[in-house]
């Protein structure tokens, strides 16, 4: 399966990219995704979303799918 994965605000910065493809071919969850391009837990603070909607993180992707992972957002 392949999977889209986007990253927005600080984390861009922190990859290095926007934007990377994952190749899995055992059933993955979003942490799953996450543990894939980082090599590390989840933080507590992150959001998550896949196909545009917010979701869990224990929430299982699909071949095709886009996972998008960004900090929490502020306002003033």
């Amino acid at each position: 399966m392949q999977i889209s994965v986007k990253f927005f605000a600080s984390l861009r910065e922190q990859m290095g990219t926007d934007e990377e493809m994952v190749e899995s071919t055992a059933p993955l969850s979003i942490a799953g995704v996450w543990q894939l391009v980082t090599d590390r837990a989840p933080p507590e603070n992150l959001l998550c979303s896949r196909n545009l909607k917010y979701v869990d993180w224990d929430e299982s992707v699909e071949d095709g799918d886009e996972v998008a992972f960004f900090p929490p957002v502020t306002g003033g």
